[in-house]
């Protein structure tokens, strides 16, 4: 007898078949479950950025400053509603409407101007919703 006649596996064709079907078949199922999540979840995937941006408009100069947070507002997504919150030495800014509990929210250090002269570390957290 052959060392490689009758030793050696082979996949049927209607075996091979069906498993590559059942692949497409997973595939699809995937492909749709993740189309369907819900606006929550989108609202996660631009809170880093928003957060981002929100930095670099209120930190141009290298220090955030309370007085400039309104201007924040403006680089938020369209479509969606953001709040800006500061804080820093015990004190706390916010601009924009009330996060609610489901809002995605993302924050970061930040050097913070409190006085003339007087800059100490606070936190920038944005809070993003549709």
């Amino acid at each position: 007898m052959s060392r490689w006649s009758t030793r050696r596996a082979q996949v049927e064709p209607t075996a091979a078949l069906v498993a590559v079907f059942a692949v497409a078949v997973g595939l699809t199922l995937y492909a749709g479950a993740v189309d369907s999540l819900p606006a929550d979840e989108s609202s996660r995937q631009v809170t880093q950025p928003t957060l981002s941006q929100v930095h670099g408009s209120l930190t141009e100069t290298g220090v955030a400053d309370p007085a400039d947070l309104n201007e924040t507002l403006a680089v938020g997504p369209d479509g969606y509603h953001v709040a800006v919150t500061l804080s820093a030495d015990g004190e706390r800014w916010r601009v924009g409407p009330a996060a609610p509990p489901t809002a995605a929210t993302a924050a970061r250090p930040v050097s913070v101007r409190i006085a003339p002269g007087v800059v100490v570390s606070g936190r920038l957290r944005v809070g993003v919703w549709t």
